[in-house]
């Protein structure tokens, strides 16, 4: 299979010689799940750059960013377009975070700061949905955050897979081709430790302390890679 990965931020730099960069994070989540090799090219949305032909790919891929999908910004705009492009066209898109956001700005839907407040560590969830790709079907799933920003309505054709009483809208799947989740499903917990000390001047103690002390939960990334290939 060949998957495009739509960049949409960096890695602080001084986390990149642990880290590398948040594409190569998206490649590793797959590494011992997918039993089908997966090419992966990356385009820079930042630098406004996109796939020339949308149809070279089997299914696309967001990374998170800092940015807000609302921001007054020329390529977050393109971006919107071309995911609205996406859409038209019925491709797969895989939206982490940012990308679970900007889905619903591609269909007018609205975004905005939570009133709960940042969400950091790691997010207990509750299955709620069980499409008919979906094999395995537990009752919860555990992924790490680290956002602000909430999806508030959703269009009729979305089905929530997941939720919480924090995030209502933690997993969605948006017709047959769109699926999209608010946590970071390529992250692994020393580095959301990490950024979550580098963010301690922006969010209040007492949710740094919940978070660090969520970290011990045992993540679910795996499962949720592999809802991505069942999905694809």
């Amino acid at each position: 299979m060949k998957a495009a990965i739509l960049q949409c931020d960096d890695i602080l730099e001084k986390f990149q010689p642990l880290f590398d960069h948040y594409p190569k994070m998206i490649e590793h989540m797959f590494d011992g799940v997918a039993t089908t090799p997966i090419s992966f090219d990356t385009y820079d949305c930042r630098q406004c750059q996109f796939p020339d032909d949308i149809n070279k790919y089997d299914f696309y891929l967001t990374t998170g960013s800092r940015s807000s999908v609302y921001e007054d910004q020329e390529w977050i705009h393109q971006m919107i377009s071309f995911v609205q492009q996406l859409d038209k066209q019925k491709k797969k898109l895989i939206g982490i975070c940012f990308g679970h956001q900007l889905m619903a700005m591609a269909r007018g839907r609205r975004v905005e700061k939570s009133k709960n407040g940042w969400g950091i560590g790691v997010a207990k969830n509750r299955v709620i949905a069980h499409p008919e790709w979906m094999t395995e079907k537990p009752s919860e799933i555990n992924i790490l955050t680290s956002h602000q920003d909430q999806i508030t309505e959703l269009p009729d054709d979305t089905l929530v897979i997941a939720e919480s009483d924090f995030c209502p809208f933690f997993i969605v799947q948006w017709g047959n081709h769109f699926l999209s989740i608010q946590g970071h499903p390529e992250w692994n917990a020393e580095y959301s430790k990490m950024l979550i000390n580098d963010r301690r001047a922006i969010i209040p103690e007492a949710r740094v302390s919940t978070g660090l002390d969520s970290l011990d939960i045992k993540l679910d990334n795996a499962l949720f890679v592999d809802w991505i290939l069942k999905f694809v």
